[in-house]
């Protein structure tokens, strides 16, 4: 199957053409188009068809391919609904060597091997993982090989040299050429860098190259023809289809008129101007080498002392992990960034300077914070002592200004000018926007409309700051699409922004990152309990959402197994029913945002939309650490639903006299109801992560409109 693919380079650079490479969504503009459009490509003039698998959370697109996904997941269209269209298509004469093309989640949803194998017997010739680079793809890569299909490596602007040379040895087909940094999208002009970015990778490997990203017009065909093997067009495809009458025969007219027009079908082709001297593709390997997880480290990267590495047959060293979780599942275009900054961290981590510098700050962000005795709800609930961490008391109001101001100083490490930021409930927007202030550095957070919404005095306070707030209207309009958007804004920016990344999720080294920034949380819980009862906690308790203060309290315990571990996830509705948010509950583990971890997702790999009264626990994914600490048994985790967490909010309003967040409230509600069951002698803490002013209008409305004053017996509006 890779040699039809090979074949067909082959006999386009015979006759001095290049390879028009075809992108099209299944299922799009309606799951009875997709046949028929496969056809009709190819009677335009196509060597090639990429067909689209539909995903959720398409983050390396632009909004025609997103819009696309949207629709075709609405009409129920998958994986196992694409191998049939090109099962079909082969039963009506498709020649043309088929590529899925798309994310991780839905294949490894359906199970690798699988995939591979029924994408064999389908028809189709190989595959592209947008965020699948070969470091993760061992498994995958072996699942291609064992059955002849083909694994097509990317590489992008920003690709180092060194690693030009790794991927190069992978490909058994060609290379898909990344022409410009940010999504996919249709642009008026091609990149000026893009024949010194071929000339570069010809340099090093003289492999078959396809450069796809902005490529839409007969001219920028022909142009990036001359120095190209091939030319990716997929943006504009879909929207031909969109623009084209309501049917499935005006699609199909759409896209054979448009293929036809771009390569000169009609005219009986385009040759280059010069012919390309290149190695023939057919004399490439029909084979990658299937990594094992032994081998010599490589030059270029050596081990880091102290970080759980593991080395595959290549010489790489693979992503950190926490056991099974964790990872990098990132577009190539931010690999380099990865590195760049994981090296930063890393120099950080053993410079002194760095630290003093961190904690000279810390008159700034308000530590060390209180750890308070919560004398009147230690009364009501009859057990242990509950003890609040006074989070809230930080300057912004949670714990998510000890992440800004470290990610900050990083960033200025890494000599980046701008900052960019994902936010739920605000809290982490308004942080980052303070820091910016604070070091005088250009700002952009990105929100979704409806956290926007009930929300707005956090978004407020962040323009106030100087910061850019955007809302994402996309999907469900919450946290996890501002981390889309902001990860659409990163790759398309590296060059002078740094993204703050709000909780310990995200592609390693995030989830360390973050960790080691909150860790000053727990850190600072053993010091005051010692000092006032020379003991540990029997027990320490945080809400959980991405998992950020949670890590931050629990990670100095880990090692001291006597202290019991405690997660509050948001339980909405109840876990019974779709609306909730408890992804360590009822989750299953996938690949979302970069990483391998638990998530809300359906069968097929698709990612479900959450709910959670509190905008920063509306989240389908969790912390990889988490999802470490629940397989291992270290950590234990609950639910609290929407009115669970209101009676907690009340609870601590009235018996302590502290307004606490609604996220924090989830964690007071079970923290109550543990601590009955404890001893008195012993003690149990709260992370209190934020204060709960942000949440007072959201609550009254709730209270006087929404039913929940007759539940909670509080007719206080």
């Amino acid at each position: 199957m890779t040699d039809l693919i090979k074949a067909t380079f082959a006999a386009k650079a015979a006759k001095n053409e290049a390879v028009f490479v075809s992108f099209v969504t299944a299922g799009f503009p309606t799951k009875d188009d997709t046949v028929e459009v496969l056809l009709a490509l190819e009677e335009g003039g196509a060597d090639v068809i990429e067909l689209g698998v539909p995903f959720s959370d398409p983050q390396a697109d632009g909004p025609a391919i997103q819009e696309s996904n949207q629709v075709a997941l609405e009409q129920g269209v998958g994986y196992t609904q694409c191998l049939d269209y090109i099962r079909q298509a082969r039963s009506r004469g498709l020649k043309a060597p088929v590529l899925l093309m798309g994310y991780y989640n839905p294949t490894l949803a359906y199970g690798e091997d699988k995939a591979v194998q029924d994408a064999k017997a389908a028809g189709a010739n190989g595959f592209i993982m947008v965020d699948l680079p070969p470091e993760e793809a061992a498994d995958f890569r072996a699942s291609c090989t064992k059955h002849g299909l083909s694994y097509v490596p990317l590489i992008a602007p920003s690709t180092s040299t060194q690693r030009i040379k790794h991927l190069a040895s992978l490909a058994d087909s060609f290379i898909y050429v990344v022409s410009k940094m940010g999504t996919t999208g249709a642009t008026t002009s091609v990149s000026s860098s893009l024949p010194h970015l071929i000339s570069k990778i010809r340099s090093i490997a003289p492999i078959p190259l396809a450069v796809g990203f902005g490529v839409s017009t007969r001219e920028h065909f022909i142009e990036v023809g001359e120095h190209a093997d091939g030319v990716v067009i997929g943006s504009k495809l879909v929207a031909k289809l969109k623009e084209a009458p309501a049917n499935t025969a005006a699609r199909v007219e759409a896209a054979r008129a448009y293929c036809a027009q771009i390569t000169g079908k009609n005219e009986g082709g385009i040759q280059r101007k010069q012919p390309l001297d290149i190695k023939q593709v057919m004399d490439q390997p029909d084979s990658v080498p299937i990594p094992k997880v032994d081998g010599v480290v490589s030059a270029d990267r050596p081990p880091v002392p102290g970080l759980d590495t593991i080395v595959d047959g290549e010489g790489k060293v693979r992503p950190p992990r926490f056991g099974k979780f964790g990872g990098q599942y990132i577009p190539e275009a931010l690999f380099d960034a990865h590195q760049e900054l994981e090296k930063a961290y890393l120099d950080a981590l053993k410079d002194p300077e760095f630290w003093k510098e961190f904690e000279s700050y810390y008159e700034y962000i308000g530590r060390p914070s209180e750890l308070y005795p919560a004398d009147r709800m230690t009364k009501a609930a009859g057990g242990a002592q509950i003890w609040f961490k006074r989070e809230d008391l930080n300057h912004t109001g949670s714990h998510k200004i000890n992440n800004a101001v470290g990610q900050i100083l990083l960033a200025r490490r890494l000599g980046k000018t701008r900052i960019i930021a994902e936010t739920g409930a605000g809290q982490h927007g308004v942080a980052t926007a303070t820091a910016c202030a604070k070091f005088g550095m250009e700002c952009v957070v990105y929100m979704g409309s409806e956290d926007v919404r009930r929300q707005s005095l956090n978004a407020f306070r962040m323009k106030m700051l100087g910061a850019k707030v955007v809302a994402v209207e996309s999907g469900s309009k919450t946290l996890k699409d501002a981390i889309n958007e902001a990860n659409r804004d990163w790759v398309t920016n590296l060059h002078n922004t740094h993204y703050i990344v709000g909780s310990a999720i995200g592609p390693h080294p995030f989830p360390s990152i973050v960790r080691d920034f909150q860790s000053i949380i727990g850190k600072e819980v053993k010091q005051q309990l010692h000092e006032r009862k020379g003991k540990l906690p029997d027990a320490v308790i945080a809400c959980v959402g991405g998992g950020s203060n949670a890590i931050g309290i629990f990670h100095p315990f880990v090692q001291d197994k006597g202290v019991r571990l405690i997660g509050v996830e948001a339980g909405g509705d109840g876990i019974d029913t779709p609306r909730h948010s408890a992804t360590l509950s009822k989750g299953t583990p996938g690949v979302l945002h970069g990483v391998r971890t638990y998530l809300l997702q359906d069968e097929f790999g698709q990612i479900t939309e959450t709910h959670s009264i509190s905008a920063g626990l509306d989240y389908p994914g969790v912390g990889p650490e988490h999802s470490f600490l629940k397989d291992s048994g270290r950590a234990e985790y609950m639910v609290a639903t929407d009115e669970e967490a209101l009676r907690g909010f009340k609870l601590c309003t009235e018996l302590e006299g502290i307004i606490p967040a609604l996220e924090t409230s989830h964690a007071l509600w079970s923290a109550f109801h543990i601590a009955k069951t404890m001893k008195p002698d012993e003690d149990i803490v709260v992370s209190l992560s934020g204060r709960g002013d942000k949440d007072v209008e959201q609550i009254a409305n709730a209270i006087a409109h929404g039913g929940w004053g007759e539940r909670l017996g509080w007719n206080i509006a």
